[in-house]
């Protein structure tokens, strides 16, 4: 895939010097192109054909529920899932999802013609990290986010760590805020804030630290 890439780079480079030199943004959205085609020819070579109206990958999306904005980080949301559905390993692979296994995925409303997907990633001992997907109309993946992280064995037996939890909203309008909470301080640490653009993907607004 790189090779290609990179081939048709040095063309559309060579071609420019002939004429109007091509902007970042249109070279961007030509190798995004080629990507997606590159990507098509994978999931067919798969079976997958995404112009099918039997699309699998559809039939998934269709099949999630749909989890209601705004939504806000509680306990019960990252340790048991409610209406989180089993990702099947065949669509995890087709889309190449975070995590090795026992995916769990639900819907969001769309933004922006985006189709919106909350990604379970198991990592162990049936413990989750939380990834925002947004997908394009042949729900393909453009952009993910990290929205929880379980803690890393590590910064558990850390002695005298202060005590952080990861906390994240996603308002009606998704301006989607990730935070970390000190439980010492009572107090929120840092704050991220992003939007989902035109082109479907996640932009950093603004980063605060707050102490």
């Amino acid at each position: 895939m790189k090779g290609l890439i990179g081939g048709i780079f040095a063309v559309m480079l060579l071609a420019a010097c002939g004429g109007r030199s091509m902007s970042a943004e249109e070279m961007q959205h030509k190798l995004d192109s080629i990507q997606k085609i590159e990507a098509a020819e994978r999931l067919a070579a798969q079976g997958i054909n995404l112009a099918d109206t039997d699309n699998p990958l559809k039939q998934f999306y269709d099949s999630l529920n749909l989890l209601p904005l705004p939504i806000t980080y509680s306990d019960e949301l990252v340790r048991y899932l409610p209406d989180f559905k089993p990702v099947p390993q065949d669509i995890a692979k087709a889309l190449e999802l975070e995590g090795n296994n026992k995916q769990k995925a639900i819907s969001l409303s769309e933004s922006l013609g985006a189709r919106m997907m909350i990604l379970a990633a198991d990592e162990e001992d049936d413990r989750y990290s939380l990834w925002l997907y947004s997908l394009d109309n042949d729900y393909m993946p453009v952009d993910k986010l990290c929205l929880y992280a379980i803690d890393e064995e590590a910064d558990l037996d850390d002695f005298g760590a202060e005590d952080i939890l990861q906390y994240f909203t996603i308002t009606s309008d998704y301006e989607i805020h990730l935070m970390d909470y000190s439980k010492d301080a009572h107090k929120t640490r840092t704050e991220e804030v992003f939007t989902l653009d035109a082109q479907r993907n996640f932009q950093l607004q603004k980063s605060e630290e707050l102490d």
